[in-house]
């Protein structure tokens, strides 16, 4: 019996192993989730819509894309009957009448918390003391309210409440309105066109604001910032490598509205599509009058053998619902234009805007209790120095060389157990003006970060990350050092 635990074991880790290289070897070559108030409404665990909170599976997807109700016969299911707004007869007599609608039986809300203990390699005193141990930081406790309001509407607000243990950090994630289905109208087929409306993450091939990872994806991050201050002929250049300095970035979200449509063979195979207009500025005040497009497309192939079972939930006895065996491939593509001196505080120069594009691909693979994913982007900012007089005076502006970078991430994850979860991440940046500003070694930052998650109950998980990182210059010397270490801790709803 020891020696079969022990290979056991052994194979776990062999697997591991063996994704981490697939993962690698791609690189080379080349946050909605449902929430216990549903868990209350439908009398069910988390984990028939999660395999790893806040990870969708197939049901939990099609939960989602059908306005927070159960893709097939809801009403036999639900256990909380939602308070009727009208009565049905008041469908027959629209307009003249109020739209008939609902609201939950309970109140839909629901609330996380998340706290982490990090330890970090020791940092040079030079760049700044930072304690190489913190004890259980607080990240976020969020206030979530979601769910439906009739046939086709539905609404999803999270709030940090306070985050870091500071309630001046926290804020408004998501907050929208969604109707489903509003093809139904015009008479397309279901599902084939929706709308949301509000703030929302922008619909990314893989969420970062509700990830199962402790940290965020590094190209999600970056941002087309070229430096401060640089001037052209005939002064010379003061610092910076241009007057790029957009502000947008994947990792947060957009003021805007949104397209969305999707084949509804089963909800686990077809095209799915998005196509939203944003402020581009984050979740902060509008910048310009001029508004970005975000645009995605998937097409997903369903690679169970049994025909039958490709439009169905899979289940798996006490274990909850399985994915499907499934290969997702994408691209996504956003533009913008960012605008420098809109409020003509250069009195000698007017606005001029700075086209800015991001393009990438990805994909997605599962096969039993493997998963493999990746994501590659390409962003460009039109870059511009300051033209001065002989005087010193501003007259106006010059091309410069264009803020560039490519990178993205790979990530296997292995189900050890339905409750234990095994992680694998790479993460890589490539920014030329990042490196000319003094933020790497090399142009290319890269990470890898290995992780284990134990599901305790379905909606409370021990995290463990550990981060290997790449090299920091130490200011005034010709040293490098890297900042790594592992952050552990909780987090769960209820």
């Amino acid at each position: 019996m020891r020696r079969n635990n022990q290979f056991h074991w052994i194979l776990t880790v062999v697997s591991l192993a063996f994704a981490g290289i697939l993962i690698l070897s791609a690189i080379q070559a080349s946050r909605s989730y449902g929430i216990p108030a549903f868990s209350r409404k439908y009398q069910t665990s988390c984990a028939t819509c999660h395999t790893d909170f806040p990870e969708l599976n197939d049901f939990g997807m099609a939960f989602k894309k059908n306005g927070f109700k159960f893709p097939k016969d809801d009403e036999t299911f639900v256990k909380e009957p939602p308070v009727m707004l009208g009565a049905k007869a008041q469908k027959e007599a629209f307009p003249k009448a109020i739209y008939p609608g609902e609201i939950p039986g309970s109140v839909p809300i629901a609330f996380r918390y998340s706290g982490v203990a990090t330890y970090s390699s020791k940092q040079p005193v030079s760049v700044g003391y930072l304690p190489q141990t913190d004890l259980f930081v607080p990240n976020t406790f969020t206030i979530i309210a979601a769910g439906s309001m009739g046939d086709r509407l539905s609404f999803w607000v999270d709030n940090d409440i306070s985050a870091g243990g500071a309630n001046a950090s926290a804020g408004l994630g998501d907050g929208y309105i969604r109707i489903n289905d509003l093809g139904h109208y015009l008479g397309l087929p279901k599902d084939a066109l929706n709308l949301r409306m509000g703030q929302f993450e922008l619909d990314l091939p893989f969420t970062q604001a509700r990830s199962i990872n402790l940290t965020g994806y590094d190209i999600y991050n970056q941002a087309g910032i070229a430096g401060v201050g640089c001037t052209a002929a005939p002064a010379p250049c003061q610092g910076g490598q241009g007057t790029s300095n957009n502000p947008f970035m994947f990792s947060i979200p957009q003021r805007g509205i949104e397209l969305s449509g999707y084949r509804s063979k089963g909800n686990f195979e077809g095209l799915e599509w998005s196509a939203a207009a944003a402020d581009g500025s984050n979740n902060g005040t509008a910048l310009r009058n001029s508004k970005d497009v975000y645009v995605r497309v998937a097409q997903r192939f369903n690679l169970e053998r049994d025909t039958a079972s490709r439009a169905e939930v899979q289940a798996a006895g006490p274990t909850g619902p399985r994915d499907h065996t499934s290969l997702r491939l994408g691209g996504f593509y956003y533009y913008g234009r960012n605008a420098l001196n809109p409020d003509q505080s250069i009195a000698t120069i007017g606005t001029i805007e700075e086209p800015f594009y991001r393009a990438g691909a990805d994909f997605r693979f599962k096969f039993r209790n493997l998963e493999l994913y990746g994501l590659g982007m390409y962003g460009h900012d039109q870059n511009h120095l300051l033209a001065t007089d002989n005087g010193g005076t501003v007259t106006g502006f010059v091309p410069a060389a264009p803020v560039t970078f490519t990178g993205g991430f790979a990530q296997a994850n292995y189900w050890i157990y339905p409750w234990l979860i095994g992680i694998m991440r790479y993460d890589v940046v490539n920014s030329p003006t990042d490196f000319l500003n003094g933020a790497s070694r090399f142009s290319t930052r890269n990470r890898v970060s290995p992780g284990v998650q134990v599901l305790i109950r379905a909606n409370l998980k021990w995290d463990f990350e550990y981060q290997y990182k790449w090299q920091q210059p130490i200011p005034n010397s010709q040293q490098f050092f890297r900042l790594n270490g592992f952050e552990t801790g909780f987090d769960y709803l209820f």
